[in-house]
């Protein structure tokens, strides 16, 4: 009798956590992570703080007292080197009052996306998510619903973050629209259209593999991933389009490279080398006219002013940047009225490429991008290398190991139009994936 992998014991771990307390933690903590506009609309601000305020507590005792203990050497060191960047920026921000406060929400985040990777291994990680998304995407869609029979007309949230201005309400103040029975673009109980669709584009990716991996009932797994389609269609959502047609591609290249094998491998890189180099140069020749094709204005909503803004900002401070601070400070210079459409002021770059070099500069750019693409090469390869476990279920694995090669894709590319990578559940979702794949899945 051979002795068991390593991966089998994980496995093993995984699938025995299903029901624990872990697992449901994990879940309530993901449906917080990626729902917080639905507390801050619900509760406020100082009511989502609490909140989250009491979970990071849970899930920092719960990493303290787990077995083996956490250790920071065996965490991704370019992981370690953004945190450390954040937390020393305080000493040049430009508002180290908001520095420390951001500097706050990301190590509590980070302490998420810790739990995330290291307790529940891919399988649980993956049945936390698919928890969370259901309960996301359901509650959306039933939200809308009642909006749309009973109250027939746009509904304010409780307790709207900014107020409104005087005269006509912008329709970003709206927590629904009433836009259900009209084709959408549908907000969900996030309030936002472009979050929603991202949650969906998630789901669809999370639901896909567990009806591959028969994770769940097929019945459930293929019912929950016709919900994920249906809502990513009636948010309507240009950029998450653009995004699901990425992991897509990644998914084509990711099978490519599992189907030919280790040694034949060349013409998947050659290919995958020509198609980035021709995609970015279409996008050069044609960039005026892309966002009709996608339903956008030429300015694309407002992004290239935010941009502009932002990259003026930047070059005044390039090498260390004006400070970590997260989600925008509105309250302070120079965020205060940076970015304003319609009424509407705006807490992020819409681009965390941007974002980082404006609050982290160069210094802080490198780091991040040596995170992101190291994390991503280490997704690609647990995705395209199934390790030869010897065990009955080896095939339904190899679904599970795609699952942070297609997340991460799902990420990267919302984050040229988006900084949600660089908060709440995006970041987690980064911090899970980074130390979970160092840990070989």
């Amino acid at each position: 009798m051979t002795r068991p992998s390593a991966l089998d014991e994980r496995i093993r771990t995984a699938r025995s956590a299903s029901g624990t307390g872990e697992a449901v933690l994990a879940a309530v903590v993901l449906f917080t992570l990626f729902a917080g506009e639905f507390w801050r609309d619900l509760i406020s601000w100082p009511g989502y703080f609490a909140l989250a305020g009491v979970l990071a507590v849970v899930v920092a005792v719960v990493l303290v007292r787990a077995r083996p203990r956490f250790r920071w050497r065996t965490t991704p060191k370019t992981l370690l080197v953004f945190l450390a960047l954040a937390i020393v920026s305080i000493a040049w921000s430009a508002y180290p009052g908001a520095s420390a406060l951001g500097v706050l929400a990301q190590l509590a985040t980070t302490i998420a996306g810790l739990f995330l990777g290291l307790r529940l291994g891919m399988r649980g990680l993956l049945s936390a998510l698919g928890n969370a998304f259901r309960w996301i995407l359901g509650l959306s869609l039933l939200f809308e619903l009642v909006v749309a029979v009973f109250v027939r007309q746009p509904v304010l949230p409780l307790t709207p973050v900014q107020p409104a201005p005087p005269g006509k309400v912008p329709q970003a103040f709206f927590w629904s629209r009433d836009l259900l029975f009209h084709g959408g673009p549908i907000q969900g109980i996030v309030g936002n259209s472009n979050l929603l669709a991202m949650i969906a584009l998630l789901a669809i990716v999370v639901f896909g593999i567990q009806l591959a991996d028969r994770a769940v009932r097929r019945g459930s797994a293929a019912s929950w991933l016709v919900v994920a389609v249906l809502t990513l269609a009636l948010t309507r959502s240009a950029t998450v389009i653009a995004a699901t047609l990425a992991v897509a591609v990644v998914l084509a290249f990711a099978l490519w490279a599992r189907r030919v094998g280790p040694a034949r491998r060349t013409p998947v890189y050659v290919t995958a080398f020509a198609l980035l180099i021709a995609g970015l140069v279409l996008i050069s020749v044609f960039a005026s006219r892309i966002p009709a094709l996608f339903g956008k204005s030429e300015d694309l909503t407002g992004r290239l002013d935010i941009w502009h803004a932002v990259i003026g900002l930047a070059q005044q401070r390039p090498v260390f940047g004006w400070g970590w601070v997260s989600y925008w400070a509105p309250w302070v210079k120079p965020f205060d009225g940076l970015a304003t459409r319609n009424g509407v002021e705006y807490l992020q770059a819409h681009n965390a490429w941007l974002d980082v070099w404006l609050q982290l500069g160069i210094v802080g750019l490198v780091v991040f991008i040596l995170l992101v693409l190291t994390t991503f090469g280490r997704s690609w390869f647990l995705a395209v290398d199934r390790p030869r476990t010897g065990i009955a279920d080896d095939a339904a694995y190899t679904a599970t190991a795609l699952l942070p090669l297609l997340l991460l894709a799902a990420l990267i590319a919302q984050s040229f139009a988006e900084s949600r990578i660089l908060i709440e559940g995006g970041w987690a979702l980064l911090v899970a994936l980074a130390v979970s794949t160092k840990r070989g899945g």
